[in-house]
C-alpha cells in the first residue's frame, strides 16, 4: 500500500512543481499545502502517514505545527527547512520530528528518507514492547506510552526507539552504547550529550502530560534502568 504524504510548503513553485509531481513518481500518494490551517482541515478526513514540513510558514511556526501533531497522530515527521543552524535541528528531533533535513536537498534523498521512516514506523507498531513487569508500556499499534493507570502520552519516533529498547530489559541495566545504537538507526548523528537531552525531555514530557514520573533511574557513566514495581517501592 502507498505511503500517503503530505507537504507543507509555502514555496508554491517548490511544492506544486517539484515536491509533490516527483515524490509521487518514488510510489507516495503526495499531497501539498500552502498552510497549517489547509493541512489541519484535511487532516480531518484523510489519515495521512507522512508529512514534510517546512519551519517557516506564513500562518504558524513550523515547530508548533510538529508538536501539535506529535500530540494529536502517529504521523511521522521529516522537516525540509533553510534553517541549517544546529541548534534547530537538536531542538526539532528531541521535540518533535524524526528527521530534518536542510534545503536545497536531491529529492531522491527526501524520498530514501520518507521510505525509510514509513519503514521504521510500520516495525514500530508491529512491537507491541509491553512489560508487565515495570506496568509502563509501548500500547499496542500506536505510539503511546501507557501508563499503568491506562493514561498514555503520545511519543515521537526517537522517544519509541528508545523506550523499545529500555522496555525490553526491566529492570536491568541498558547502557549508554546500546542506546545510542537504538536512537541511531534513525539516521542522526547521536552522541552521549544529545542522549541525555532526549531522556530529559522526554522525562518532561511524562511529567508535565501525566504529573508524574518516569520510573527511569540513571547510573553515573553506564546507562539507564527501567525500574520494575517492586524496585520503585523500594527506591522511594
Amino acid at each position: 500500500m502507498q505511503a500517503s504524504v503530505a507537504i507543507l510548503e509555502d514555496d508554491i513553485a517548490l511544492r506544486e512543481d517539484i515536491l509533490v509531481p516527483q515524490l509521487g513518481t518514488f510510489g507516495f500518494s503526495v499531497e501539498g499545502f500552502g498552510t497549517s490551517s489547509e493541512l489541519y482541515r484535511r487532516m480531518l478526513s484523510v489519515p495521512f502517514d507522512l508529512l514534510v514540513l517546512d519551519i517557516g510558514l506564513p500562518d504558524e511556526d513550523g515547530f508548533d505545527v510538529a508538536r501539535h501533531l506529535r500530540a494529536t497522530s502517529p504521523i511521522g515527521i521529516v522537516t525540509l527547512s533553510g534553517r541549517a543552524a544546529n541548534a534547530d535541528r537538536v531542538k526539532g528531533l528531541t521535540e518533535a520530528v524524526d528527521a530534518w533535513l536542510v534545503k536545497p536537498v536531491e529529492i531522491d534523498v527526501l524520498a530514501a528518507t520518507l521510505h525509510s521512516l514509513a519503514r521504521r514506523m510500520q516495525l514500530a507498531v508491529g512491537d507491541d514492547g509491553a512489560s508487565d513487569l515495570v506496568g509502563w508500556h509501548l500500547a499496542r499499534g500506536s505510539w503511546r506510552l501507557q501508563a499503568p493507570d491506562g493514561r498514555n502520552v503520545l511519543l515521537n519516533l526517537l522517544e519509541r526507539s528508545l523506550m523499545t529498547r529500555l522496555l525490553a530489559r526491566p529492570g536491568q541495566l541498558v547502557s549508554h552504547a546500546d542506546l545510542l545504537a537504538e536512537v541511531a538507526a534513525s539516521g542522526e548523528d547521536f552522541d552521549q550529550h544529545r542522549l541525555e537531552m532526549l531522556i530529559h525531555r522526554l522525562r518532561r514530557k511524562v511529567q508535565q502530560r501525566l504529573g508524574e514520573s518516569l520510573p527511569l533511574r540513571s547510573v553515573r557513566g553506564r546507562g539507564y534502568v527501567m525500574l520494575a514495581a517492586d524496585e520503585r517501592q523500594h527506591s522511594g
